[in-house]
């Protein structure tokens, strides 16, 4: 199916939206066929500030309604116990609250950016999508994120090309008690390094450690300017040091 043939099919819902590339191309599109479509933002400790930025800005560029939806996920103690399958947890509560909202407001029909490059068997979050019913137009389409990145950047969406920013959860080890002073710290530490000029970074606890990740192109680039990155952080990690193995796209 064409994503032109779903929304012939499906003129007005609610799409899950995260103001990342993929959603954003879904919003585009959603109100290139059809005027019934409403975005929703769910605002959790697990999204960094400028997320919400971006999301504000690229929904007024595709004319879509945003509603934003806050979330307490550190309240919910099978997320913060943070288990192997902490994804699936935290994918359930917040889509509920998503089927919930958009219940009300008179849609029917859920849908997100999940894409066809989108591995079900590494994300038990899709568990969560598949039991709620949320549709992925995206992956039924077999558009994987190469399409996407292509069709968003003629769109003349700035998102295009925006890298993938994984919830802030991830950033700690399976196990790890999550907390909201981990997070803030991990935030402020990434967005420190992507105002010294790096755009696709990670920062990975280990106790009071950071691991800074970067991509394979960053590397030579992080490495030379290691001392600056050092003291740029050593306010909030007592120890830091760069991952030498390069960070892969999809972490």
């Amino acid at each position: 199916m064409k994503l032109s043939e779903f929304f012939a099919q499906n003129p007005s819902g609610a799409l899950a939206f995260s103001g990342g590339t993929d959603s954003s191309f879904l919003a585009w599109d959603a109100m290139k066929y059809g005027t019934g479509w409403k975005a929703y933002y769910i605002k959790t400790a697990f999204q960094p500030a400028f997320e919400l930025e971006d999301a504000k800005r690229v929904a007024e560029q595709c004319g879509i309604p945003l509603r934003i939806i806050p979330v307490d996920v550190l309240a919910q103690d099978a997320v913060t116990a943070n288990p192997a399958n902490r994804c699936y947890f935290c994918k359930r509560i917040l889509f509920e609250q998503v089927l919930k909202q958009a219940a009300k407001d008179g849609c029917k029909l859920v849908i997100d950016g999940t894409n066809a490059s989108d591995d079900a068997g590494d994300r038990p979050g899709m568990q969560a999508l598949r039991e709620l019913e949320v549709r992925s137009p995206l992956r039924e389409a077999g558009l994987t994120k190469a399409d996407v990145q292509r069709l968003s950047r003629e769109a003349g969406l700035f998102t295009w090309d925006k890298p993938s920013y994984a919830c802030l959860a991830t950033r700690l080890p399976t196990g790890t008690v999550i907390t909201k002073e981990a997070l803030e710290k991990v935030e402020r530490g990434e967005q420190l390094l992507r105002e010294a000029g790096f755009r696709d970074i990670r920062i990975r606890l280990h106790g009071n450690a950071a691991v800074l990740q970067f991509p394979q192109e960053d590397m030579e680039r992080a490495w030379t300017r290691r001392e600056e990155l050092h003291s740029m952080l050593s306010s909030l990690f007592p120890l830091a040091a760069i991952d030498l193995a390069p960070r892969l796209s999809k972490d």
